[in-house]
């Protein structure tokens, strides 16, 4: 399916003539092969295997394993960006994550981003819109010449869970989208995906009304499982599935001016299986552009158009 087909699901939400293409990133974990916590070491490393693809990574706690205290310094080495995060569903891990925030970024804001607070907390029903909001205004107000925002499952932002943030002038927002997990075979998924983008930003610039020219949107995650991973009903797992699925839609989402944060760099081996919304056991340790071993499984270059 050519890109040139699915532009009219996001025709009525982005602007006629798109003067630049959008911006790659990638998730980034925080933890080694063996599961130990990385060091800055280990993210200058991984920040060399990337820096021909991308200089812009996010993360999902700045608290755990040191990973603010860790990255920004292998960031300002190498040159790269950093979103950093905020696990806002509980007050403990709110203030843990805040005042490490605190501690790090001032002095280092060059190299960061952006800041989320929260990580599809309302799609886990892990916190209400009103009191995320009132964790985003924390953050906002000791960082008021900072990017702040959250993250979270496009559908929050498209059924209005999210409404009371975009209303009361939160202009950042990672929309998740994954067509994989919503068991769509490999030659329904990126029209899915397209689809799912376009319902979230819509419905954001709508809620946003006057401020829609304020908003920042970008899809805070994508991907599709290599070899090994596990299928999900007609979402089949599989190396080459994973690069069609990278060539045809994150790389058309790129052309139409949209950023995407990639899921993920790398893979994460010492993850545990976890079991799917189908109660079947699945398997996460292979969703890496990269293997554990910081090299690329296939070509990640974006068709010509």
């Amino acid at each position: 399916m050519r890109v040139s087909s699915l532009i009219p699901l996001l025709a009525a939400v982005l602007p006629a003539t798109v003067s630049a293409a959008g911006t790659l990133g990638f998730s980034l974990g925080n933890k080694n092969p063996d599961g130990t916590c990385k060091q800055a070491s280990d993210y200058k490393k991984d920040f060399e295997a990337l820096k021909s693809m991308s200089t812009l990574v996010r993360t999902y706690s700045a608290n755990d394993c040191n990973t603010a205290k860790n990255i920004i310094p292998a960031a300002k080495e190498t040159g790269f960006k950093v979103v950093l995060a905020v696990w806002p569903d509980t007050e403990e891990s709110f203030n843990q994550d805040f005042n490490v925030l605190k501690e790090t970024v001032p002095g280092n804001e060059e190299v960061v981003e952006a800041i989320t607070v929260g990580s599809e907390s309302l799609y886990r029903g892990d916190i209400s819109a009103d009191t995320l909001l009132q964790r985003i205004k924390k953050v906002q107000e000791f960082f008021p010449k900072m990017t702040v925002g959250t993250a979270d499952s496009w559908n929050k932002f498209a059924d209005g869970t999210a409404d009371p943030l975009i209303q009361n002038g939160v202009t950042y927002f990672l929309a998740n989208g994954f067509a994989y997990w919503q068991g769509k075979a490999l030659n329904q998924a990126t029209k899915t995906y397209f689809d799912d983008m376009a319902q979230a930003l819509k419905h954001i610039q709508e809620v946003a009304g006057d401020n829609k020219d304020k908003i920042r949107f970008a899809n805070g995650e994508t991907g599709w499982p290599t070899n090994g991973g596990t299928d999900y009903g007609p979402a089949k797992a599989g190396t080459d599935n994973a690069e069609e699925y990278y060539k045809k839609a994150v790389c058309g989402m790129l052309e139409w001016g949209i950023d995407v944060f990639y899921f993920e760099a790398f893979d994460e081996t010492w993850k545990p299986k976890s079991v799917g919304d189908n109660g079947q056991e699945q398997d996460e340790t292979h969703w890496g552009m990269f293997t554990d071993k910081r090299t690329t499984k296939f070509d990640t270059s974006c068709p010509k158009h």
